[in-house]
């Protein structure tokens, strides 16, 4: 049980510790033209 004290919080950090990262991701423009890369590969420069 005691265990529980400790892997609670732990987690509820990690979760947001992931939420940070992807809202900091989001913020910077990551996921603004996924399909951009997957495009560029068919064309010939």
């Amino acid at each position: 049980m005691d265990i529980l004290f400790l892997l609670i919080p732990f987690s509820v950090v990690l979760v947001l510790v992931i939420l940070a990262g992807l809202w900091w991701a989001v913020e910077r423009g990551q996921f603004d033209h996924v399909e951009g890369e997957a495009e560029r590969i068919l064309h010939n420069d």
